[in-house]
């Protein structure tokens, strides 16, 4: 009956889930043009997920999590293998030494960190720490009410949880995940954004602290003032390269 409607309204289009044989928490739903070939549908997984096209195995499962095919021909169109929407693509990496395996792109605490002392930090230059002060020491009342609880509040009015959202610098593209204060964050808004492809720093999770969820290195916190929310669709990676 899906594919029927698809048909009669002309959508040549399918939303599938995705997931991820070594990020196990990587769940994201993405829409493919039923055109596009396994070897395009690769290379918008690789954009999300880190996984080379060369290294890439794919599964499809229908939605009852019965495996359909193996989708190894990367020539073929998707829409050969008559997916439906909910049905799932399952990205197996193949390559011991990818980017993916190990689990520390979703586990921090295995993550080398770097590290400052204090003493080293304050005899820096350009810190965010010397730019607070300077701006405190120059109208120390400006400076309590940009950090006030209530800092951008009403940059939000037209913000909300589900909006899609361009993000400044870079127009980076995603949704609306989170709109509040952020406790462990400096004072005032903050709205949590999880980007189509892997631009941010985190899982939605900052300081212990869990704002949402999301796939690593998908989720930002981001000022008010950095978002624009409206009709932003997802972009195909085979635009930006088209002339």
């Amino acid at each position: 009956m899906a594919s029927l409607l698809q048909k009669i309204e002309g959508d040549d289009s399918v939303l599938l889930r995705v997931t991820h044989s070594n990020l196990k928490s990587f769940n994201a739903d993405v829409r493919f043009s039923l055109q596009t070939t396994v070897e395009g549908v690769k290379e918008k997984l690789w954009r999300k997920c880190g996984t080379s096209l060369n290294s890439m195995a794919l599964e499809l499962y229908d939605d009852t999590n019965s495996k359909i095919s193996d989708l190894s021909d990367n020539s073929t169109p998707l829409g050969y293998y008559s997916p439906l929407d909910g049905y799932r693509i399952h990205v197996i990496d193949l390559d011991p030494s990818s980017v993916t395996s190990g689990g520390w792109l979703e586990d921090t605490s295995l993550v080398e960190k770097y590290t400052i002392s204090d003493e080293a930090y304050q005899k820096r230059d350009g810190t965010f720490r010397k730019f607070k002060e300077k701006i405190a020491s120059q109208n120390p009342s400006e400076f309590e009410a940009k950090i006030s609880d209530s800092y951008m509040e009403e940059l939000c009015a037209n913000i909300k949880v589900g909006d899609r959202c361009e993000v400044e610098p870079g127009s980076k593209r995603g949704v609306v995940k989170f709109v509040g204060r952020a406790e462990s964050l400096p004072p005032g808004f903050w709205v949590g954004i999880q980007y189509d492809e892997p631009l941010g720093k985190h899982d939605g999770m900052v300081k212990g602290t869990r704002y949402f969820q999301c796939p690593p290195l998908h989720g930002a916190m981001v000022r008010p003032d950095k978002v624009k929310v409206g009709d932003f669709p997802e972009r195909d990676p085979f635009e930006e390269d088209e002339i």
